[in-house]
């Protein structure tokens, strides 16, 4: 075990006072509170700069482990059987949830203790996993009675027969679990409640002790287990009311209080100035100010607010940061990387040109181009009161004849383009369209399959608006490439990664998604020009 002393100006919980939650035919057992506290604190970090160091408590995590473990019934098992934590991410949640999950599995003397690991995948749930196991890895009072089994995701204890396991959600199905701890990560990420009604109701019936801890980050679902156990837990708190086995923690701002005060992240985040710094969360703050989305993941993962995965991305103003006129006469022969959106026959489809700068004193420069079937234009402008007609009349809008999409009109347009612009790429999104692929392959155009996720989109997305921002991207102020940009929503996963979704933007949006796989492109490819050697030599005549 480590054995350095607290670090100087490292806080300490003082004063504890029990859980005002606690039953008056409870009591507070210090013995077992200061077990459990010694247990903890003789564990090693893992990461950052405290890797290595014992695993002292902050004040907020100490007053949650002496209130589960130390708040007992007349019999001396425990009164809360689950611990429900919600709480902002890099506040070392993986950490405290490791540290829970081995008490339980060396020090909770539960015979042939069954603690698992839960998540939305296994990934996930491995990350708490891998976290435990390299803690055991630094102990050597627990190695020498452990077995760690990287591949399964198993750690067996000799010394009670038991054994920490992680599960994900495809065993949300089966039953026979004999659970004695559980350890539920981000439980907001979880697809429906199936796997948390499995590993809760009924089978820890045959343990004296059982807990369940349950930690994780706010979520975006306010129909999912998690959003339930979240209100919950408020009524708890707020004594709507009453569960003497539920223990809640919730550090979150809520929907009407000022989200950029810095005394409230303060409130939300108590890890703030130990393992979160100040001057990273300024940083994420400023970024929230520039970017919708980034408001979203700064009130999300940040906060802990309960919030929107989607929200409205490019505001008017800045779109048209890039409406400056286009030189056309200056694209000719240029070189510029395509984006392809194919629709369905019936609907837009849209591709964009995308031109990078040559030096650091050029801009991007896009050109959009629209098709739709020309007897759709009367019922769209009808049912969507949007000027299909007019800007079909004003040249920015293609039609092509009778009710569907003609891809060879399409194709051949292309070609067009290749005879005036230098197209280096076309990115284009697999869905529907394999053959025209394979026809402009055969034209001699070099396709990029780009998928629409989040691994592919959330660069190129990000870069997007943040060249938009800059005014380092000209556009003209397309008309319909305006309507599309205020149609936007993006998605945001955990990660704070982002992408577009057609699905939940009000209107259509293809010209947007075209121009991201362009901008991909041209980021990915296109290298600062480079000096000519005509420069130094002059021509060289044979």
């Amino acid at each position: 075990m480590a054995k350095e002393t607290r670090p100087k100006g490292y806080p300490k919980l003082r004063n504890y006072m029990p859980s005002k939650f606690m039953l008056e035919t409870s009591h507070y057992d210090k013995a077992k509170a200061d077990r459990a506290v010694r247990f903890i604190e003789n564990l090693c970090h893992t990461k950052g700069k405290w890797a290595g160091t014992r695993f002292w408590l902050l004040p907020w995590q100490e007053q949650l482990i002496r209130d589960i473990f130390g708040i007992v019934k007349p019999d001396g098992n425990r009164q809360f059987r689950t611990a429900f934590v919600e709480i902002c991410k890099k506040v070392g949640k993986s950490e405290l949830a490791a540290a829970v999950a081995l008490y339980l599995l060396y020090a909770d003397n539960e015979p042939s203790a069954e603690v698992y690991g839960a998540a939305a995948d296994r990934q996930q749930a491995s990350i708490v996993f891998d976290v435990a196991r390299q803690m055991v890895e630094m102990s050597p009072a627990l190695l020498k009675r452990s077995k760690l089994m990287t591949a399964t995701k198993r750690i067996v204890n000799y010394g009670n027969a038991g054994y920490y396991q992680v599960l994900s959600a495809e065993v949300g199905g089966k039953h026979g679990f004999s659970v004695s701890g559980l350890v539920f990560d981000e439980i907001h990420t979880q697809p429906n409640r199936q796997l948390y009604d499995v590993l809760t109701k009924g089978s820890s019936d045959a343990r004296q002790n059982p807990l369940h801890f349950i930690i994780t980050t706010a979520g975006t679902d306010r129909h999912s287990i998690a959003y339930e156990l979240h209100t919950k837990a408020l009524d708890i708190l707020e004594g709507r009311r009453v569960d003497p086995t539920f223990y809640p923690v919730v550090y979150g701002l809520k929907d009407d209080e000022d989200w950029e005060d810095e005394k409230n992240w303060y409130k939300v985040n108590p890890s703030l100035g130990y393992t979160v710094d100040i001057e990273r969360l300024r940083d994420a703050y400023r970024e929230a100010k520039q970017n919708p989305a980034d408001e979203v993941t700064f009130k999300w993962l940040r906060l802990n607010m309960w919030v929107s995965s989607t929200v409205a991305w490019i505001p008017d103003a800045i779109f048209m940061k890039g409406a400056e006129e286009i030189d056309m006469n200056s694209l000719l022969g240029r070189d510029c990387y395509a984006g392809l959106d194919l629709s369905s026959t019936g609907d837009i489809t849209a591709l964009v040109l995308m031109f990078p700068p040559r030096d650091e004193d050029e801009k991007y420069i896009l050109l959009p181009f629209f098709w739709v079937p020309e007897e759709t234009i009367p019922q769209r402008v009808k049912a969507a009161s949007v000027p299909y007609d007019v800007w079909e009349r004003q040249g920015y809008l293609l039609s092509t004849e009778g009710n569907v999409i003609h891809y060879d009109f399409i194709e051949h347009f292309i070609n067009e383009l290749a005879e005036k612009y230098h197209i280096l790429e076309i990115a284009v999104d697999r869905w529907n369209a394999t053959q025209m692929i394979q026809n402009l392959e055969g034209d001699g155009f070099t396709m990029v399959p780009f998928g629409q996720g989040f691994a592919s989109m959330s660069g190129p997305t990000k870069d997007f608006y943040r060249l938009l921002m800059e005014e380092k991207i000209i556009h003209g102020g397309h008309p319909v490439l305006r309507w599309m940009a205020g149609n936007v929503v993006v998605d945001t996963d955990p990660a704070g990664n982002i992408k577009v979704t057609k699905a939940r933007s009000k209107e259509k949006i293809d010209g947007i998604v075209a121009a991201i796989m362009a901008l991909d492109r041209c980021i990915r490819n296109h290298a600062e020009p480079q000096e000519s050697i005509y420069e130094h030599r002059g021509l060289l005549i044979l």
